[in-house]
């Protein structure tokens, strides 16, 4: 066991129930590291869990948020060979990753990039392999196909629009606010839509010649669910990924069965480790090159101290970000 420090919640509510608190951390067993947490990302799955609302799957530490981190390798067990004491490495974890030491599996773990700052790697892991599994794993995104991604200013939005625009597709972007919708262009976003009253497929009908979007990644939920059915092109595919916009909705069976499409859900946090250990190694491989020369770039809104941890979770209540908040040791 090692002495480690993490972000704890004393039961569920408002930010002042976070608190940092000493944590006792296990050694490595079997095909594990234990690594030294330099940062962490914060995720919209924390406010939640903090709430009471989005428990950590079974066999996960309940009290302790954070679903990725990024750090040095501390300790390897036994049989562990991908990784030496030293290493820099990033990913995503069920739960845990706000503490300053965590044991994750090996194949789970992501080198970082050579000459990327931690603090800038730790905003990687839940916001691309999000993107990258729901873009091409789950939706299929193909070369010269339209995608419509929502909250594009979000930490997962901002991955989605990269990870799509390197692939040749149109990309189409939508936000509550234009004032972050004039910063994406950069990243490769093609057509803006600000969403002032949750509407917005008359605009992509507009955009695409009546034709509408064979992709659209939906991290909205409920209040859109109409209107992503009329934006999407016939045989279009919808990958939806979160729920800000409530979690109930009146499915348009007609409008279902004339656009003939698919409605896919999707999470990784609770995810067996098979599943993202072959995520993992895929996303490496082919994302991995892209992150190291720079072509592909986490947008990183604030990096605050792992104390200032119940401000972080109020900036990003308000939605305030643009991209994501990093906490850092």
């Amino acid at each position: 066991m090692v002495a480690a420090r993490a972000v704890r919640m004393r039961g569920s509510g408002g930010p002042e129930v976070l608190a940092l608190e000493a944590l006792e951390v296990r050694d490595p067993g079997p095909g594990e590291i234990r690594v030294a947490v330099a940062a962490a990302g914060l995720n919209r799955a924390d406010l939640l869990q903090r709430r009471g609302l989005y428990p950590a799957p079974p066999g996960v530490i309940a009290d302790v948020p954070g679903l990725e981190y990024a750090g040095t390798v501390a300790a390897v067990g036994d049989g562990a060979s991908r990784f030496a004491v030293g290493d820099r490495v990033m990913g995503i974890v069920g739960g845990g990753g706000m503490a300053s030491q965590l044991v994750v599996h090996e194949r789970e773990a992501i080198a970082v990039p050579e000459g990327m700052a931690l603090t800038t790697a730790a905003a990687i892991p839940e916001a691309f392999l999000t993107a990258y599994d729901a873009l091409f794993a789950r939706g299929g995104l193909a070369l010269g196909e339209s995608v419509l991604v929502h909250a594009a200013s979000s930490g997962v939005g901002t991955a989605a629009v990269q990870l799509a625009h390197c692939a040749g597709a149109r990309v189409l972007g939508s936000s509550r606010s234009r004032a972050k919708l004039d910063r994406l262009p950069g990243l490769g976003l093609d057509h803006a839509i600000e969403v002032t009253d949750g509407r917005f497929a008359a605009e992509v009908d507009r955009l695409t010649g009546g034709r509408g979007v064979e992709l659209i990644l939906d991290l909205i939920g409920a209040a859109y669910l109409e209107d992503n059915l009329k934006a999407l092109a016939v045989r279009g595919r919808m990958v939806v990924i979160g729920l800000m916009g409530g979690a109930n909705a009146t499915l348009p069976m007609g409008l279902l069965l004339t656009k003939r499409a698919t409605v896919i859900g999707t999470v990784l946090r609770s995810r067996p480790l098979e599943e993202k250990v072959a995520l993992a190694r895929r996303f490496e491989a082919e994302v991995g090159p892209l992150l190291a020369t720079g072509r592909l770039q986490p947008v990183v809104d604030a990096v605050l101290p792992m104390a200032e941890i119940a401000e972080a979770h109020r900036r990003m209540a308000a939605n305030q970000p643009l991209g994501k908040i990093v906490l850092a040791w």
